[in-house]
């Protein structure tokens, strides 16, 4: 009889295999684990040796307050609250009939100013002219006023001449009649020759008046020759300032062109004005805060909304301090926005200069020397490298949240 405890050659083949089997399984599973682990380890090793991402990161761009730059009343607003509007699309309009008038007034004063710097340089020669020939004319008056002086002294030493001659002759005369009164009182001489005497007398007194006179008026004309040449000498010196007086039609010539020049800046400055009676955006974007109205009086430099640009953005990440070792401009970013679901393609162009903290309004103390070392972040700046074709839409808003992934190796 065969013995019960004896197990069959088939029995046994089949348990082996039932527990070979089970074995098998575990150490695939075990591998497929260590697989697994090492992929997890080599990505955890790769994402922290060769990136570094922060979810503290937001979309930043430029949010430019439009003002009135001129005093005014508002007649029409053109946009809506989130409308968007291209550069140079009117925002507001405000009365310009002031302004019209400001700009008509210095076109005037601008064509004032034009005529009279023209009549000062057409005087320019003119003057030029006119005193180079005040000046030979002067010369000419002073040569003949020398000439005149001469003339009067010779014909005032003739007179004198003559004076001395006719009293020379008058003394005779009167000697020969008080000769001839006694003589006629006796009848020596007749009557006749003693009239004739008296005659002579009374002749050559009369020849003697008569040249005085003449040499009064030859000294008078030497007094008058005199005057002349000091007038013509006065002349002279007042001609001889030509270069002078061309100097100073030149200098009125250039204030003339000056007052053309500012009246022109006044004119350029109240056509600017005008213009500012349209206010118009500064670039694309959309508009948020309005607070400009119709009928509303504005004065310059008041705010009158708020506009976003959506062109020109950033992101601002805030990187711990831990973080900053290999990071450094220049390397690129994958940026991942929330709102969008999207990735978007970026550069470091800047590492900020201090941490937030320090920069805040109240700055903490320093965490060195507590329990608990604070780790701190610094602001870095990431720019978009081709957000024109990658949010064409414009979706991008600043302020929305983003995960920035800087490849530092």
């Amino acid at each position: 009889m065969a013995d019960s405890n004896t197990i069959p050659a088939s029995s046994e083949s089949a348990a082996e295999t039932e527990i070979e089997v089970p074995q098998s399984r575990r150490k695939g599973i075990l591998v497929i684990a260590a697989i697994v682990v090492a992929v997890v380890a080599l990505g955890v090793w790769w994402h922290s040796t060769y990136s570094e991402d922060t979810d503290d990161a937001q979309i930043s761009g430029h949010l430019m307050q439009v003002s009135a730059r001129v005093n005014g009343h508002v007649l029409k607003v053109d946009v809506t609250e989130n409308q968007v509007v291209k550069a140079g699309d009117v925002i507001a309009e405000l009365d310009p009939r002031d302004y019209q008038v400001a700009v008509e007034n210095a076109e005037a004063a601008l064509a004032s100013a034009q005529a009279n710097a023209v009549a000062a340089n057409v005087n320019v020669p003119i003057t030029s002219v006119n005193t180079g020939s005040n000046l030979r004319s002067a010369n000419a008056d002073v040569t003949g006023a020398q000439a005149t002086i001469e003339q009067a002294e010779q014909q005032l030493d003739a007179a004198k001449a003559q004076v001395v001659q006719a009293r020379a002759n008058a003394t005779k005369a009167q000697a020969d009649l008080d000769r001839y009164r006694p003589l006629v009182a006796k009848d020596v001489i007749s009557k006749q020759q003693f009239d004739a005497a008296v005659a002579s007398a009374d002749a050559t007194r009369a020849q003697l008046a008569s040249v005085q006179a003449t040499e009064k008026g030859a000294v008078d004309a030497v007094h008058v020759a005199h005057e002349r040449e000091n007038q013509s000498q006065a002349m002279l010196k007042y001609a001889q300032t030509a270069p002078q007086q061309v100097a100073a039609q030149s200098a009125r010539a250039r204030q003339a062109e000056a007052q053309v020049a500012e009246a022109q800046a006044q004119l350029d400055q109240a056509k600017l004005n005008l213009s500012y009676t349209k206010i118009v955006s500064p670039a694309d974007g959309i508009v948020t805060r309005k607070s400009v109205e119709i009928d509303q009086n504005v004065a310059a430099g008041q705010n009158l909304l708020t506009l976003v640009s959506l062109d020109d953005l950033w992101v601002t990440a805030n990187f711990k301090e831990t973080q900053l070792k290999h990071m450094q401009a220049g390397q690129t970013v994958k940026v991942e926005v929330d709102s969008t679901g999207k990735n978007y393609s970026g550069r470091i162009t800047q590492i900020g200069g201090a941490t937030g903290s320090v920069l805040s309004l109240f700055p903490p103390e320093n965490a060195t020397g507590n329990y608990v070392k604070v780790v701190q972040r610094v602001p870095v700046r990431i720019d978009f490298t081709d957000l024109a074709k990658e949010d064409s839409e414009h979706r991008l808003r600043p302020g929305l949240s983003v995960e920035p992934k800087v490849y530092v190796k």
